[in-house]
């Protein structure tokens, strides 16, 4: 009878893609990464396009997904990558989410498959949720790290590393202020500092000034983002910006004039700013959305580790539109 129900309720589900904000129904969830709000700033930034896939049961959302397409010149061509923050949100206790997830994810692949030159999910929250169906779909996994540190304590330096502590305290001491970016000016000023510091890093990339701008301006039901900043005589030397979803606080890109202020430390500055805001509002996680791939050396992870976080492994799903290179990729990762 319990099969005879699945089955039912499988044939019930029915999928749409909305390419445009103005035709997305209402829909329940909290989740950031597949947010309405997030749907109107990506479309708001050049170089992105937002589509959410939604799983009706008769005329009720029961899930849904958000994947992002960035497009990128590289090698002398367009390069276009599709990619999804997690594995989407879903609303029926009766049908099990990874049940859902499969018919979307076969969705987005039939939809994306030959669109993009890679299609990749990543942050995933459990790390072996969808692998069947991962693997049917025809997708490699790529072990990946995650740090989270817990921030619901009273003193959140408690595992700090003593040497992080110190250049905190010394880039107070030295004149370095904390701050928050408002206006369309202090955005700008931001967006010029992170830009030059992300510039000669090749294997990162950052969004065109509008997705800032749209990211203060969004209107939202509970506060979406936030760009702290850190100011010496009235100039910003560093800053980040982070997302709020639920109790966790994502920081999603960082960084300072470290060479220029080397004695106030305004990349280490501006993590710890969105870390402190981010306890004093109520957050109980505080989580570096980035961590990268497990190498014994990479000096990002290592900067991020000394904040006292916890480091996770999990892991990312790929498919290259390359049939011969993805299939060589599966030999090699499953």
């Amino acid at each position: 009878m319990l099969k005879k129900n699945l089955i039912f309720a499988l044939m019930a589900i029915r999928l749409t893609i909305y390419r445009n904000s103005k035709d997305l129904p209402i829909l329940p969830g909290s989740n950031i990464f597949h947010s309405t709000e997030l749907f109107h700033v990506l479309e708001q930034t050049p170089g992105y396009t937002p589509h959410m896939i939604v799983a009706f049961k008769g005329d009720r959302p029961i899930g849904k997904m958000l994947c992002i397409t960035r497009r990128n010149f590289q090698y002398l061509h367009l390069f276009k990558k599709t990619y999804i923050y997690g594995t989407g949100e879903y609303f029926d206790p009766d049908i099990p989410s990874d049940i859902i997830f499969n018919e979307m994810l076969t969705y987005f692949t039939k939809i994306f498959g030959d669109k993009s030159f890679m299609l990749e999910f990543r942050n995933l929250e459990e790390p072996l949720f969808g692998y069947r169906y991962f693997r049917q779909n025809k997708y490699f996994p790529i072990r990946w790290l995650r740090v989270r540190n817990s921030i619901h304590h009273d003193t959140i330096d408690k595992w700090m590393s003593t040497s992080r502590k110190r250049q905190i305290s010394r880039g107070v001491k030295n004149g370095a202020i904390l701050d928050t970016a408002q206006t369309p000016q202090e955005i700008e000023e931001f967006f010029t500092m992170i830009r030059n510091f992300y510039s000669p890093k090749i294997h990162r990339y950052l969004p065109n000034l509008k997705f800032f701008n749209a990211l203060l301006t969004q209107p939202c039901e509970h506060e979406m983002g936030k760009i702290f900043t850190i100011r010496y005589k009235n100039k910003i030397i560093g800053g980040s910006v982070c997302l709020f979803s639920g109790n966790t606080t994502y920081l999603i890109f960082s960084g300072g004039m470290r060479k220029t202020y080397s004695t106030l430390y305004p990349g280490v500055l501006a993590v710890w700013h969105a870390m402190n805001y981010a306890r004093d509002n109520g957050y109980r996680h505080f989580e570096f959305i980035d961590a990268g791939l497990p190498f014994k050396r990479y000096s990002y992870r290592d900067f991020i580790l000394r904040f006292g976080g916890k480091q996770l492994s999990t892991r990312r799903w790929f498919k290259i539109r390359w049939r011969w290179l993805n299939r060589i990729l599966i030999h090699i990762y499953v």
